[in-house]
């Protein structure tokens, strides 16, 4: 049956399935903060090249470099700041790198799930969804001594069951949709989860401004001070608003030497405003849920 030919209990069925609820945004932040701001790094390394079957020995080198250079050029700016974020990790990159995964914890850090092998959802059978999503907490809580408390989806994709699965796992959060620039519930066929969205955007994810693939001419065609530019003034019209300012970032992108000043000075310029709280997502779920009653 073509789309065209739903019914509207079919076409309303699909769209019920998640939807964004209630917005808990707060009337004021932590301290009475005027702006949240939750940095967060999505460690996929290898898993970028191995979730698609894939044996390049050059892509995996890309994501080697993650390791060995962008995720200590990025801690190294958060302690420089005394800046907390929150690291979303396939559970085979902890597996890969199971020093690094304790080097995040162990600077104040917080450690998210990120699927098994950065697998897309949407493409995996409910029950391996499950079972993927359970083993990788379970290995996230062994490498690390710490069970997280919410998700990033690869790719950000979410499946039928994802939302289902996330509470089953016990989690307060997720941070894989784009409903809303500020923190929701969410509901699911109409029922109220208590479940705190922090919601992404591809405008504030810096892959989609850098991301190549030589085999079919697709470039970066972004400078880097531009999309500098795009995370300012995403952050100067949050903090106008009192919202939350939600930025995802990649170990194997931001990086490098010529990029990794994006970073430097997106904190210098939020730093120089008052009323910022910089936080985990797991305490910013945490606050607004107290906040809200959720």
């Amino acid at each position: 049956m073509e789309p065209w030919e739903w019914d509207e209990q079919i076409w309303r069925g699909k769209v019920e399935k998640v939807r964004a609820g209630r917005s808990l945004k707060p009337k004021a932040w932590k301290g009475g903060a005027r702006c949240a701001v939750a940095l967060s790094f999505d460690s996929d390394h290898e898993t970028n090249e191995l979730r698609d079957g894939g044996e390049s020995i050059g892509r995996m080198s890309q994501g080697q470099y993650g390791n060995r250079k962008g995720v200590p050029r990025i801690l190294e700016t958060l302690s420089a700041a005394s800046v907390p974020a929150t690291f979303f990790v396939p559970a085979v990159t902890a597996l890969l790198y199971p020093d690094e995964q304790r080097r995040v914890i162990a600077e104040g850090h917080e450690i998210g799930l990120h699927g098994w092998i950065h697998e897309v959802n949407t493409k995996v059978p409910a029950d391996k969804e499950r079972e993927l999503h359970f083993r990788a907490a379970d290995t996230l809580e062994k490498i690390t001594g710490i069970r997280p408390v919410g998700m990033r989806t690869p790719s950000w994709d979410f499946s039928s069951v994802t939302l289902e699965i996330e509470r089953e796992l016990g989690l307060i959060y997720d941070s894989s949709l784009m409903a809303d620039d500020d923190p929701y519930e969410l509901v699911e066929e109409g029922e109220a989860t208590g479940m705190v969205e922090l919601p992404v955007e591809w405008i504030r994810d810096d892959a989609v401004y850098f991301n190549m693939n030589r085999f079919t001419a697709l470039r970066p065609y972004t400078p880097p001070t531009a999309v500098l530019d795009i995370f300012k003034r995403e952050f100067d019209r949050a903090y106008q608003e009192g919202g939350l300012f939600l930025l995802t970032m990649h170990p194997h992108v931001t990086g490098y030497r010529s990029r990794i000043f994006i970073l430097e000075e997106l904190i210098r310029h939020i730093k120089a405003h008052d009323d910022v709280w910089f936080a985990t997502h797991a305490d910013i779920a945490r606050f607004v849920k107290e906040d809200s009653g959720v």
